[in-house]
């Protein structure tokens, strides 16, 4: 019997990270993305300690621990899924800690990028809805005119806030400023006290519509409000769309579901409200990495689209909006 997506992120917690993390064999792009150089715009490399979250059941928890060697395991396991999938580049999540000498909650992805071989790791800032004082905006600009970020991340959901929010709003207006979009939670999320409301798409209207200058993206394309998401990506020429964590797992998952076909079920469910957007060159590969192999996860995004777009959505168009 199939998991649950709960369930299977519960899994890939314990045994079943080894199976989508640990590959054995060198690490090598497959020949499908030999073509390509691709861009991976949704992983987390480190615990984002999310309210609400997975906790000690967290896929990231057996390198989260104070030793030694653990770091260098993560770098390890990063470059070769990285490098199976073609991926060359990768924007990294934050965790949700902010202080006065890290203003962003960028330290940890800024130290792992640094142990990380052969791929570049790119870390997005934190935009907490709580720190909008003068002083802490003043250090988060000094954050964004060094370049140290490509984008800010606002974890709609996971804190109980509106996207319009007036405390949000000085970071939209920093993000044009500095021409970096901001990276909305959007859809379900994986969390006991988690509030959806805050999530739904629709919501992204408001601030696109307030903010021209600044560019947005949806990530998870609002799943599993996706003809909503189509709609404002269609309305509005600043808002883009992640397409990460529709289905999650580890490579024996994947296997099961294309056998099920789940996963051809799940791409034309996608493909239909990419076509009603009317915008294929707006969207963005990304593969929640650790949720999922990026291998698999890549094989399952390609089918959403017919190869003349397959350049911008795992690069093209990630290269042009973060400025990579």
């Amino acid at each position: 019997m199939r998991l649950s997506r709960r369930e299977a992120l519960r899994a890939a917690g314990g045994a079943a990270l080894a199976g989508m993390c640990l590959q054995s064999g060198p690490a090598r792009a497959d020949d499908a993305a030999d073509e390509m150089t691709l861009v991976d715009a949704h992983v987390h490399i480190i615990n984002s300690r999310l309210p609400g979250g997975l906790g000690k059941e967290t896929p990231l928890a057996p390198f989260d621990k104070d030793q030694p060697e653990a770091p260098l395991r993560l770098a390890r396991t990063v470059e070769d899924q990285m490098r199976r999938a073609g991926v060359t580049e990768a924007l990294c999540m934050p965790r949700v800690e902010v202080s006065d000498d890290d203003p962003l909650g960028i330290r940890h992805n800024l130290a792992m990028a640094k142990l990380v071989e052969g791929v570049k790791l790119h870390p997005i800032g934190l935009a907490h809805p709580e720190r909008f004082d003068r002083d802490h905006l003043k250090r988060v600009e000094e954050v964004l005119e060094r370049g140290d970020v490509k984008a800010l991340k606002a974890y709609l959901g996971y804190l109980h806030y509106d996207p319009y929010c007036p405390a949000y709003r000085p970071y939209f207006k920093l993000a044009g400023k500095h021409n970096i979009p901001v990276i909305f939670h959007t859809g379900d999320t994986y969390s006991r006290t988690a509030k959806v409301k805050f999530a739904h798409p629709l919501k992204i209207d408001e601030v696109a519509v307030d903010f021209p200058d600044t560019k947005f993206v949806l990530a998870h394309f609002g799943n599993p409000w996706i003809m909503d998401a189509a709609e404002v990506l269609y309305k509005n020429a600043n808002v883009f769309a992640d397409l990460s964590a529709f289905l999650i797992g580890d490579a024996a998952a994947f296997a099961a579901m294309e056998q099920e076909g789940v996963l051809a079920r799940v791409a034309e469910r996608v493909k239909e409200a990419i076509a009603f957007s009317e915008a294929p060159h707006k969207f963005l590969f990304g593969s929640d990495w650790p949720l999922a192999p990026v291998t698999a996860y890549r094989d399952f995004v390609k089918r959403m689209f017919p190869p003349q777009h397959h350049g911008a959505v795992f690069g093209g168009t990630a290269r042009e909006l973060f400025r990579l």
